[in-house]
């Protein structure tokens, strides 16, 4: 009897599926994040430590040279030199994320989840190369960065003062 009552509770649990969030950052060490220095150096993250606080904490990890190669890493789930990615593209260059290879986004849209991609891609420089042509149901971002210190600068870039108030 004590069974039947827990069973329910349970399969009723392994439906809830977490929410996943990933924060990948270039040039960021591991103490420069509140939540991994403990108060020992100045860093404060205040929203990353309260994800960190409701979640999971990693503490391992293996890092590329290249931003490229890391991203393209992490989003293929394959070793950097198998994915091809070693060295940051050009713009406009056909090198980039292969059409072929399933991504982390397409194994969890398999599992009902739903994906975006928020900020530097660095994983082909084309339409073909979008995160939305791999998997990614929202994408909001740059393709190629090299340039990226330019783009506040530009014509095209929103001049409303609440916009840019908020980011």
């Amino acid at each position: 009897m004590l069974m039947a009552a827990v069973l329910p509770a349970l399969s009723s649990q392994a439906q809830e599926k977490p929410n996943i969030v990933v924060i990948w950052g270039d040039d960021i060490g591991v103490h420069n994040i509140s939540a991994y220095n403990h108060g020992v150096m100045g860093y404060k993250t205040p929203s990353i430590d309260s994800l960190a606080k409701e979640g999971a904490m990693f503490t391992d990890a293996y890092a590329q040279q290249s931003c490229t190669a890391g991203r393209a890493s992490f989003i293929l789930g394959q070793h950097p030199f198998r994915t091809g990615l070693l060295t940051i593209g050009m713009p406009g260059s056909e090198h980039g994320i292969p059409d072929w290879t399933p991504t982390i986004a397409d194994v969890l849209k398999e599992q009902g989840y739903t994906t975006g991609q928020f900020g530097k891609n660095h994983l082909g420089d084309r339409d073909k190369h979008l995160p939305t042509n791999h998997g990614f149901d929202e994408f909001f971002g740059n393709l190629y960065h090299l340039n990226a210190e330019e783009e506040p600068e530009t014509y095209y870039y929103p001049k409303d003062p609440e916009y840019r108030a908020v980011t």
